[in-house]
């Protein structure tokens, strides 16, 4: 005859059967969850009440028991505790010799530049003397005055207002040239971020808002993880009705190599259309619900979508509308959303802190563009990177 501590167990261990399975736990809000019936019928809801789980299946109703179905969502929320750290990236102290990759080094004396000295070195073993300024070689301005004008134009202010921040701390330096620094380093993060592997959750928010362009009107479509607000990826568009928002969908496949469970939109057709060619299989059990019906209130609202496009609307104001599509200013602003970025409603954290990328150092402009300037490939890089 079997004990009731051996039913609990049983119970335990088919609830870690079904997270093995995968994408049986499917995630509708923080408090509520969806676990896939393992006779192949339906599935049952999981929702937390007064701080207790309850299921919706049998088992849990007559029993009033911790049944499989509420186990499964407990080790789902486990395994992503557990993985919510997996890639760190810190600050560099590349003081090696750059001939011969000694550590035996000593300081000697300072190199002047016009906006600021730069620490000189000399390797004892070989004799050679060198400046370490990783990321920023050849750059008249200090790693200081680039990161602090990155940092500035991306919290709102125009090109010209960080000029004359600049020249306040005795860097002269035209408008232009700032616009450049922020092209340079964009791209070079970009490439380097590109290969690691946000860890979103299983619902996704999709939205576009208008922008100018040249003095004309654009779309900006936009998907993002609900869970952790990464901003997954955005694209520019002629129209909002003609736009085939399906390389957005796929963009965003590509990036986090999967696909959502959920996926909230407006009732856009472009969005309906994607849907069924990117995240349908006509598989019940593997299929993406979407959401398109959305509400003011409720669960099937589109608010974080919308603070989103406010605060990209709020930076737009600064700079008067954007000079051309590829611009390298979005792709920047898309940077500082999910890794400089401390968010309120994340509790003072990035979203790239909720997405396992701890991007550490006091100042996280520094600490990507010199990792992005490394020669070496990063270990946290996918796999079908060389």
């Amino acid at each position: 005859m079997r004990t009731e501590q051996t039913v609990s167990d049983s119970r335990v261990m088919k609830g870690q059967a079904i997270v093995k399975l995968g994408n049986q736990v499917k995630r509708l809000d923080d408090q509520t969850y969806q676990v896939s019936s393992q006779s192949g019928h339906g599935s049952y809801t999981v929702v937390k009440r007064e701080r207790a789980w309850r299921c919706s299946c049998p088992d849990h109703i007559y029993r009033e028991i911790k049944c499989k179905h509420i186990w499964a969502v407990v080790f789902s929320r486990a395994l992503r505790a557990e993985v919510s750290n997996q890639v760190v990236i810190k600050p560099l102290d590349n003081q090696i010799c750059i001939r011969c990759s000694s550590p035996n080094l000593m300081k000697h004396g300072l190199r002047h530049n016009k906006s600021g000295d730069i620490q000189r070195y000399m390797c004892k073993d070989c004799g050679k003397w060198f400046t370490i300024n990783l990321g920023f070689e050849r750059m008249k301005a200090s790693p200081q005055a680039i990161t602090s004008a990155m940092q500035l134009y991306f919290t709102g202010e125009s090109l010209r207002n960080v000029q004359k921040f600049l020249r306040l701390q005795g860097v002269q330096v035209s408008h232009v040239a700032i616009y450049k620094w922020i092209a340079k380093y964009t791209a070079l993060m970009e490439q380097y971020l590109d290969k690691i592997i946000p860890q979103v959750s299983g619902t996704w928010r999709a939205d576009e808002l208008y922008v100018k362009i040249k003095g004309n009107m654009k779309y900006l479509f936009a998907l993002m993880d609900d869970q952790t607000r990464f901003l997954i990826a955005q694209e520019v568009a002629d129209s909002k009705y003609a736009h085939d928002a399906r390389h957005l969908f796929q963009m965003g496949k590509e990036i986090t190599e999967k696909k959502p469970n959920i996926l909230i939109t407006d009732g856009l057709r472009s969005y309906r259309e994607a849907y069924l060619k990117e995240f349908r299989t006509n598989k019940l059990e593997t299929d993406t619900i979407h959401i398109r019906h959305i509400t003011l209130t409720g669960t099937h609202h589109n608010n974080k979508m919308e603070r989103l496009n406010g605060e990209i609307r709020d930076r737009e104001k600064v700079f008067r509308g954007l000079k051309k599509s590829d611009t390298p200013i979005l792709a920047g602003y898309q940077i500082y959303h999910n890794y400089i970025r401390p968010h309120e409603g994340l509790d003072g954290k990035t979203p790239a802190d909720l997405a396992g990328i701890d991007v550490q150092g006091e100042n996280k402009w520094l600490t990507l563009i010199q990792n992005a300037s490394k020669k070496e490939p990063t270990v946290n890089s996918r796999k079908d990177e060389p």
